[in-house]
């Protein structure tokens, strides 16, 4: 008869399962479980398994933690810092009865009590003295036995009689011989539940958040990854467990991510929120990404943990933003390049400038030919035939295919109906985007069209230039190679940039129309050409102000005096513009005018400056001018100078230092309030005058005395002849920046040479006579003999009946001595002078006046006449030619026409016009 098996007792129990650890641990240990389904292997004891990161995670398992680093930790032990460091899992073991065989020490720290206490003991001893417990854990342990596992929460007191709420799992387990065991494995409740909410939470996170979310170990592979991120990589979530980015990625967006990943978890410094471009070539976007390293309790790196974020449209937004930022950063570019400019040429370079590379890569300005030279615009529609030129250039990639296709200065022929022609006509912009468009823009075989292939230009825009709804040319962009082609946010930019460039071209042309205007009318009032006279010789230069101002008063003049004397003048009239133009005429005119009387230059300036108030330019402006006055008699080489407010003059010596001529200022016209002086000097021969205005010599970045001094510099060396040094002085100036218009006067003073010999040997006789009736008749019998001594005897009956007339007019009018001069030199001059300072004046006598026509007399028979003032009277005098010698040119005869391209200076026509040399 078999006997009985025997029970075997505790002790023999727990050896057991001790060796069977043992020999577990020895073995090759099983992979660990997930603590999400903890009763799968009843025999696994949870305490004794070590951590490995990723266990928390779902998806492909890795690589046991730490590889390599054996000797972090005991084995057996768990990590330090580790999750069973915060949900500590005591272990229990009883038997079917409910007697306690084994108590780990994790279930003596959780409960207080001691394995010495407790083993032995039944279910009395943890629940104590409830019976609603002690019933409870009967159910469980019969529920147990009948379906090998139970989970669900329990209540236990520990040690100090406290009841605990423990998170409890119950599993059978049967050992060698069949005797069966319930193996318990407590948790804190509470803790166990902390930890489940933030596995839920993380679930949610990767599961339901809009971001891309991934978690990288330390060979930084995917080991987590969501659907979100799946979808933006465009792979499934299981094609990237265990791979790289560098495995997943494209090539070009792989290389980007890896390094900032191995920047991440070499450094430890996350990056966060760095924007790079779409994986995807097929759908171009932009992605955020953040990277920080990820670390476990213990503060041991696991990985990188990523935040991937798709922020295309806030990108493109950025960008739009960003490019409306540009382009109004652009359109005050062009406000500031052209806003200030009045030449067309030079607005439609600055233009073409301006949108190269910001708008395009090529930029070419067209306008019209009319536009272009400040003419009318033209009446009739634009044609095929209208003329346009190429204005302004402009390329991002220069070279000989850029200038074929932007020729600046060539004119633009266009086919009827073509592109061109079509925006010129309508005046409203189009796009191309197509080759067999592009061709209509010019025709067929055009080197332009081949340049534009060449350059591989792909999308072009053609704008109208307007103005008051009148086309004025043409923009025309271009953009080539891989730049994205124009789309209707630049087309309607480029029309505004258009509209804004028009404006600044018609007023350019409208402008220039009228400076063209102001011009013609300042130098038909100035001289145009000069007389050459004897022991002087001339230059003059005028040159216009720059386009950014308007025409000015200068003005210069060389009048012939009498006894072959010279004036020489330059002014200056303050202001700008046709109405300065029109006062510095009326100015000249005077100024001629009053020399004519031969007064001296102090005088003169004082006549001129009373006549102010008449010569302004309205009733509310007063006439404010400069002017330098200078007489110059070759024969004694004497020079009288008067200024009024003016520029200094320069005396240049040849061999010497210049000399600025330190003349009395006076005031300007028309301020009056100070006198005018004349200062007289003796020059040497071949010394040069020079009579400048201050444009000459000022402006905007240095003083007058600096541009005083470069004159002088320039001046002070040797020329063959004034023309030769006035082009050097023009020179100097830096060309298209005068503030203001210039005016240059040279003179080489010198004498009259051989003839000068000859009239100081002229026989010369004088008298003075009584201011009585017997003047006349005694003049006549002085005159008589004297030409019949001189052998004159064919000038001696008009010499008698003329001086008989001027000496019967100043006994009539003068009541002092009269005099009486007789000179024979080239000519026959003959001199009445009386101290009265009143000019005679001749008048239209009718035919029973008695009287009236001794000056109408004197004017037909004389070659010349005139009169000037002498001290406080007056003198006047007429020529008449010697046997042989060509008469004078009477004073009311008209000078000679012009030559081409130099107009001639007209003397103003006066009843006494001084005679020439």
């Amino acid at each position: 008869m078999t006997q009985p098996r025997r029970r075997p007792s505790i002790a023999a129990a727990r050896a057991r399962l001790r060796r069977r650890a043992v020999s577990r641990r020895t073995a090759d240990p099983a992979p660990p479980r997930s603590i999400e389904n903890p009763v799968e292997d009843p025999a696994e004891n949870p305490a004794e398994a070590p951590v490995v990161p990723g266990t928390l995670l779902r998806g492909r398992r890795p690589e046991p933690f730490p590889t390599g680093e054996p000797d972090d930790f005991a084995q057996g032990d768990s990590l330090p810092g580790s999750l069973l460091d915060v949900v500590r899992v005591a272990i229990a073991m009883l038997d079917t009865s409910g007697r306690v065989v084994l108590w780990s020490p994790a279930a003596e720290e959780l409960l207080g009590w001691p394995s010495e206490t407790l083993v032995g003991r039944g279910l009395e001893a943890l629940v104590g003295d409830d019976p609603e417990l002690l019933k409870r854990g009967q159910e469980v342990i019969a529920l147990v036995l009948r379906e090998g596992g139970w989970r669900g929460p329990v209540v236990m007191r520990d040690r100090e009689d406290a009841r605990i709420v423990l998170d409890a799992r119950v599993s059978l387990l049967v050992d060698g011989d069949g005797v069966p065991y319930l193996l318990l494995r407590l948790a804190d409740a509470n803790k166990l539940s902390a930890v489940e909410h933030d596995l839920a939470v993380q679930d949610a996170l990767f599961e339901q958040s809009p971001l891309g979310i991934a978690v990288f170990d330390r060979q930084l592979r995917y080991v987590r990854l969501n659907e979100t991120l799946a979808r933006m990589n465009g792979l499934a979530v299981a094609d990237h467990l265990g791979l790289t980015v560098g495995e997943t990625l494209p090539e070009q967006a792989a290389d980007e991510v890896s390094t900032i990943q191995r920047q991440v978890l070499a450094s430890g410094e996350p990056v966060v929120d760095l924007t790079v471009t779409g994986p995807n070539p097929r759908k171009p976007g932009f992605r955020s990404i953040s990277y920080s390293r990820l670390h476990d309790r213990a503060g041991r790196i696991l990985g990188v943990t990523g935040m991937i974020m798709d922020v295309t449209d806030r990108y493109r937004a950025v960008a739009k933003v960003e490019n409306a930022r540009q382009r109004l950063a652009l359109l005050n570019e062009l406000g500031t390049r052209i806003g200030d400019l009045l030449d067309a040429g030079r607005i439609a370079q600055e233009l073409a400038v301006a949108l190269v590379p910001a708008l395009a890569d090529f930029a070419g300005v067209v306008l019209l030919q009319a536009v272009a030279d400040g003419d009318d615009l033209p009446r009739h529609p634009h044609t095929r035939l209208t003329p346009l030129v190429m204005t302004g250039t402009a390329a991002a990639h220069p070279g000989p295919a850029a200038d074929a296709l932007l020729t600046p200065g060539a004119p633009i022929t266009m086919n009827e109906g073509s592109l061109f022609a079509r925006v010129l006509r309508s005046g409203f912009a189009e796009q191309v985007e197509s080759p067999d468009v592009l061709e209509e823009t010019t025709a067929p075989g055009d080197p332009r069209l081949r340049a534009a292939y060449e350059l591989g230009v792909h999308s072009m825009l053609v704008v109208p230039l307007r103005a008051r709804g009148i086309v004025l040319g043409l923009m025309v962009l271009s953009r080539a190679g891989r730049r994205e082609g124009f789309d209707r946010d630049d087309l309607a930019f480029a029309g505004e940039l258009a509209d804004r460039a028009g404006a600044s071209v018609d007023n350019a042309r409208l402008y220039a129309r009228e400076r063209a205007a102001a011009l013609m009318l300042q130098r038909s009032l100035l001289p145009q050409s000069v007389p050459k006279l004897a022991g002087v010789e001339i230059g003059y230069r005028y040159v216009p102000g720059s386009s950014g101002t308007e025409v000015g008063g200068d003005w210069f003049d060389v009048i012939p005096l009498p006894e072959d004397r010279v004036a020489l003048v330059v002014g200056d009239v303050m202001g700008h513009g046709l109405r300065a133009a029109a006062t510095m005429g009326r100015l000249r005119t005077a100024v001629r005018t009053l020399a004519g009387l031969d007064l001296p230059p102090a005088v003169l300036l004082q006549h001129v400056h009373d006549l102010a108030d008449d010569l302004a330019q309205g009733p509310d402006e007063a006439l404010i001018a400069t002017c330098v006055y200078a007489v110059y008699d070759p024969r004694t080489r004497r020079l009288v100078l008067a200024k009024a407010g003016h520029t200094p003059p320069l005396l240049i010596v040849p061999g010497e230092p210049a000399r600025i001529l330190d003349l009395p200022s006076g005031a300007p016209l028309g301020v009056g309030g100070v006198a005018f002086e004349s200062v007289e000097l003796t020059v040497s021969e071949g010394t040069l005058l020079v009579l400048y205005t201050d444009g000459l010599v000022e402006s905007r970045t240095e003083d007058i005395d600096v541009g005083t001094r470069r004159l002088s510099a320039v001046l002070e060396q040797p020329y063959a002849s004034v023309e030769e040094a006035c082009e050097r002085v023009i020179g100097t100036l830096e060309r298209g920046q005068e503030p203001d218009d210039v005016a240059l006067l040279l003179a080489r003073l010198g004498s009259t040479g051989p003839a000068d010999s000859r009239a100081d040997s002229a026989p010369t006789l004088a008298w003075t006579l009584a201011a009585e009736p017997t003047a006349a008749s005694r003049a006549r019998r002085l005159v008589r003999a004297t030409l019949t001594e001189w052998d004159l005897l064919s000038l001696l009956d008009t010499a008698e009946l003329l001086v008989s007339e001027l000496v019967t007019n100043s006994v009539r009018y003068a009541s002092a001595p009269i005099g009486l001069r007789l000179t024979k030199g080239p000519s026959l001059l003959v001199e009445v002078s009386d101290p009265l300072p009143d000019p005679p004046l001749e008048r239209t006598s009718a035919g029973t006046d008695e009287g009236g026509r001794g000056l109408q007399l004197v004017h037909r028979l004389a070659d010349s006449w005139g009169t000037r003032a002498d001290g406080a009277g007056k003198v006047v005098w007429f020529k008449q030619a010697l046997p042989g010698e060509p008469p004078d040119r009477p004073a009311d005869e008209p000078p000679d026409e012009p030559t081409a391209g130099r107009p001639v200076d007209r003397p103003p026509t006066l009843p006494f016009t001084p005679p020439e040399a």
